[in-house]
């Protein structure tokens, strides 16, 4: 029923789909996990051999099984995963459905139309293919960054991080040595369940300790908290520590949770003593809490363009202006080590 979409076959099982997506060629392929013959998770390094630009949707069971098996279904290159309706009724599931697919397919759309337009030889309004709307080498960044350094050592590192995320955090998170002498926050959108799930599969590939992060827990350097999912994450300051809350607030930039939320409490604790960094995302979640925290002095980083899954959020962030670096994917870690 979407306006800019196609359908153009249909497979009942994991082996049909690598058929034929050969013949087919679809720019988007949405897979199941469960499947006769060939699951999804076989399935996807298949279509990714012969299709490597090919976006895969994963269709997965709101279970904590359902969960891990998507991780592992994420980082082998799925882009991102809807959930399964436990509606009673099959027109609630149909709506339900529709809600989650419009959410994804505006970035994977304006992904393909940006893609289209390039390989033509064009470049859609607004966008290019290596921007730098901020630069580190210009003399204004380097004047600026020069004056703020005495007050801007980090004390924690921030990242905000949407579609493609937990394929794009196996590249970073392992890349941070044990001995880390900051703690680091992350807000991935997913719902809940999934966010425990991540948080056990980057802790299989990393030497940091990484937990989901829970209501009360004190900010320890070496470890890295996730904010769950379905919940809001904010750090408060205390006299002995900082410590973090989980609320039930209201989603802010349709996110719960929300980058901004997460950001926003950072600047009235460290002020500019933060570390931040918006990677691969759809949408602008992210750029207000930038915003304050550029105010006090914060260093920020952004994913580039080219190795984004879907260069929103970081797009929005380079656009306001409030980006000190451009890096890819490959170098973020290097960039946030070289940068505390």
């Amino acid at each position: 029923e979407h306006p800019d979409i196609e359908v153009v076959g249909t497979a009942s099982n994991g082996q049909m789909a690598v058929d034929r997506a050969k013949q087919l060629k679809p720019d988007l392929v949405t897979l199941d996990l469960e499947m006769p013959v060939m699951d999804g998770l076989e399935a996807i390094p298949l279509l990714k051999k012969d299709h490597p630009e090919m976006a895969i949707l994963m269709v997965s069971a709101l279970t904590t099984a359902g969960a891990q098996t998507t991780m592992k279904a994420l980082q082998a290159g799925a882009m991102d995963f809807i959930t399964k309706p436990d509606s009673s009724s099959m027109a609630a599931s149909q709506l339900e459905i529709k809600q989650q697919l419009n959410s994804i397919l505006r970035g994977v759309i304006s992904k393909f139309k940006i893609r289209a337009a390039l390989k033509g030889g064009h470049q859609q309004s607004g966008i290019k293919t290596s921007p730098a709307p901020v630069s580190t080498s210009s003399d204004s960044v380097m004047a600026r960054m020069s004056k703020i350094t005495a007050q801007t050592r980090p004390e924690v590192i921030a990242i905000g991080i949407s579609t493609g995320g937990p394929q794009a955090l196996t590249k970073v998170i392992p890349k941070l040595p044990g001995n880390l002498k900051l703690p680091v926050l992350i807000v991935q959108h997913m719902p809940p369940v999934f966010t425990q799930a991540l948080a056990d599969s980057l802790s299989k590939i990393s030497s940091l300790t990484i937990l989901e992060a829970a209501d009360g827990q004190r900010l320890e350097k070496g470890k890295v908290y996730i904010a769950p999912g379905g919940k809001q994450m904010k750090v408060v300051k205390e006299i002995a520590h900082n410590k973090i809350i989980i609320t039930d607030d209201p989603p802010e930039n349709h996110c719960k949770p929300s980058v901004d939320y997460l950001f926003r409490s950072l600047s009235n604790v460290y002020k500019g003593n933060v570390l931040s960094v918006i990677m691969t995302g759809m949408g602008n979640d992210g750029v207000t809490g930038m915003r304050l925290l550029k105010r006090h002095g914060a260093k920020t980083i952004a994913q580039d363009q080219q190795s984004c899954t879907v260069f929103g959020m970081p797009m929005e962030a380079i656009k306001a202006g409030v980006v000190d670096k451009i890096v890819s994917l490959d170098d973020i870690a290097q960039e946030i080590l070289g940068s505390i």
